[in-house]
């Protein structure tokens, strides 16, 4: 294939559809299948646009392991490459991530699946400023996190004492790539689906009623 940044690559983190386990801040409004089927949805939907041109290669970064059929028939739809999250923690896991991905690869970008607001534009222009010249890149969240991570070399320093799940998460981001010297591009300011809140804005774009 001929991708638009070859020597690039997508990575996108995903927890296996368990009930109980995926998109719990959904419930107790959805039930637990409601909210698996919501996660399963919104998985589908940054698949669907990570193809939707030929960026580069995309690895599918699964927990707890991904031997999960919904994994594998993932596998069968897109031509992606199913990965293990490896680490204590989600900082340890997309530092391993990374370290591994730029150990063959010039540049990675780490999302998760759960950001709707993420367009193609968006991410080629991701790949584009990590290519030209920026050391890092950024897609700050409405809520104090961040949807969207990319970076040109392993900087563990970014994953490291970092408030994760809370409001402070990309604010102790940006210092700690200030204190490494980095260079940064951001992107403009994203929405995910945390809650239902969220849920609820994406079902409105999509003109369908939150219940699933």
């Amino acid at each position: 294939m001929n991708y638009l940044f070859p020597d690039s690559v997508l990575l996108i983190f995903c927890k296996a559809p368990v009930p109980g386990q995926v998109k719990t801040r959904l419930q107790p409004a959805l039930s637990a299948e409601q909210a698996v089927a919501a996660h399963r949805q919104l998985t589908r939907l940054t698949l669907a646009r990570a193809f939707a041109e030929p960026l580069c290669p995309v690895q599918l970064y699964c927990t707890p392991d991904n031997e999960h059929p919904f994994f594998r028939q993932c596998a069968k739809d897109y031509p992606l490459t199913l990965m293990t999250q490896r680490g204590h923690d989600l900082g340890q896991r997309m530092s391993n991530a990374f370290t591994k991905a730029l150990a063959v690869h010039r540049h990675a970008i780490l999302i998760g699946c759960d950001c709707p607001s993420l367009t193609v534009s968006e991410l080629s222009l991701a790949f584009t400023a990590l290519r030209d010249s920026c050391d890092a890149v950024f897609g700050p969240a409405e809520d104090g996190g961040y949807v969207l991570l990319g970076l040109n070399e392993p900087e563990a320093m970014l994953f490291e004492n970092i408030s994760w799940g809370s409001e402070r998460v990309m604010a102790q981001t940006r210092d700690s790539a200030a204190k490494a010297g980095l260079e940064v591009f951001e992107l403009p300011t994203q929405w995910d689906v945390d809650d239902m809140d969220g849920w609820r804005r994406f079902c409105f774009t999509q003109g369908q009623h939150p219940s699933v």
